[in-house]
Protein backbone atom coordinates (compact mmCIF):
# COMPACT_ATOMS: atom_id res chain seq x y z
CA UNK A 1 0.00 0.00 0.00
CA UNK A 2 1.18 3.87 -0.50
CA UNK A 3 2.50 5.59 2.39
CA UNK A 4 -0.46 7.05 4.44
CA UNK A 5 -3.08 3.86 3.40
CA UNK A 6 -1.50 1.11 5.32
CA UNK A 7 -3.39 -0.07 8.62
CA UNK A 8 -1.49 1.25 12.13
CA UNK A 9 -3.06 0.54 15.39
CA UNK A 10 -2.21 3.24 18.17
CA UNK A 11 -3.09 3.19 21.76
CA UNK A 12 -4.20 6.58 23.61
CA UNK A 13 -4.88 8.13 26.76
CA UNK A 14 -5.93 12.01 27.17
CA UNK A 15 -5.66 13.80 30.69
CA UNK A 16 -7.15 17.07 31.72
CA UNK A 17 -11.06 17.95 31.58
CA UNK A 18 -12.00 14.66 29.68
CA UNK A 19 -14.72 12.57 31.75
CA UNK A 20 -18.70 14.01 32.43
CA UNK A 21 -18.02 16.11 28.80
CA UNK A 22 -19.44 13.35 26.47
CA UNK A 23 -15.81 13.27 25.39
CA UNK A 24 -16.37 9.36 24.74
CA UNK A 25 -19.33 9.98 22.99
CA UNK A 26 -17.61 12.93 20.74
CA UNK A 27 -14.34 10.44 20.02
CA UNK A 28 -16.63 7.42 18.99
CA UNK A 29 -18.55 9.82 16.49
CA UNK A 30 -15.05 11.57 15.51
CA UNK A 31 -13.41 7.89 14.44
CA UNK A 32 -16.72 6.88 13.09
CA UNK A 33 -16.36 9.92 10.66
CA UNK A 34 -13.14 9.26 9.63
CA UNK A 35 -13.40 5.40 9.08
CA UNK A 36 -11.71 3.98 12.14
CA UNK A 37 -11.90 0.99 14.63
CA UNK A 38 -11.59 0.89 18.00
CA UNK A 39 -12.80 1.56 21.18
CA UNK A 40 -12.63 4.10 24.65
CA UNK A 41 -13.54 4.06 27.75
CA UNK A 42 -12.89 6.37 31.29
CA UNK A 43 -10.26 5.28 33.20
CA UNK A 44 -10.29 5.43 37.55
CA UNK A 45 -7.39 8.10 37.32
CA UNK A 46 -9.99 10.24 35.69
CA UNK A 47 -8.37 10.08 32.48
CA UNK A 48 -9.84 8.80 28.55
CA UNK A 49 -7.89 5.54 26.96
CA UNK A 50 -8.38 3.63 23.99
CA UNK A 51 -6.98 2.19 21.00
CA UNK A 52 -7.84 3.61 17.28
CA UNK A 53 -6.63 1.39 13.81
CA UNK A 54 -7.17 2.50 10.13
CA UNK A 55 -5.52 3.96 7.29
CA UNK A 56 -2.40 5.82 8.95
CA UNK A 57 -2.97 9.04 7.30
CA UNK A 58 -6.94 8.67 9.32
CA UNK A 59 -5.29 7.82 12.54
CA UNK A 60 -2.92 10.70 12.38
CA UNK A 61 -5.89 12.66 11.80
CA UNK A 62 -7.61 11.27 14.70
CA UNK A 63 -4.70 11.97 16.89
CA UNK A 64 -4.31 15.24 16.12
CA UNK A 65 -8.47 15.55 16.88
CA UNK A 66 -6.88 14.29 20.28
CA UNK A 67 -4.63 16.08 21.04
CA UNK A 68 -6.61 19.55 20.64
CA UNK A 69 -10.05 19.31 19.72
CA UNK A 70 -12.30 16.87 21.38
CA UNK A 71 -15.74 17.40 23.07
CA UNK A 72 -16.95 20.82 23.35
CA UNK A 73 -16.79 21.28 27.36
CA UNK A 74 -13.20 18.83 26.94
CA UNK A 75 -10.29 20.84 28.26
CA UNK A 76 -7.69 18.15 27.02
CA UNK A 77 -3.89 18.72 29.25
CA UNK A 78 -1.91 16.30 27.87
CA UNK A 79 -2.37 13.28 25.20
CA UNK A 80 -0.12 10.40 24.80
CA UNK A 81 0.24 7.63 22.15
CA UNK A 82 2.09 4.55 22.36
CA UNK A 83 2.95 1.20 20.79
CA UNK A 84 1.99 2.06 17.28
CA UNK A 85 2.31 -0.89 14.74
CA UNK A 86 1.62 -1.60 11.21
CA UNK A 87 -1.47 -4.66 11.29
CA UNK A 88 -2.36 -6.66 8.83
CA UNK A 89 -5.86 -6.38 8.98
CA UNK A 90 -8.15 -4.36 11.87
CA UNK A 91 -8.41 -5.89 14.94
CA UNK A 92 -12.21 -4.53 15.72
CA UNK A 93 -15.21 -4.38 13.54
CA UNK A 94 -16.55 -1.12 14.77
CA UNK A 95 -16.00 1.83 17.07
CA UNK A 96 -17.11 1.36 20.69
CA UNK A 97 -17.45 3.03 24.04
CA UNK A 98 -16.30 0.64 26.10
CA UNK A 99 -18.28 1.48 30.03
Amino acid sequence: MAAGFYLISVDYEIFGRVQGVFFRKYTQAEGKKLGLVGWVQNTPAGTVQGQLQGPRKKVKEMQEWLRSTGSPKSHITKAEFKNEKEVDSLEHSSFNVVK
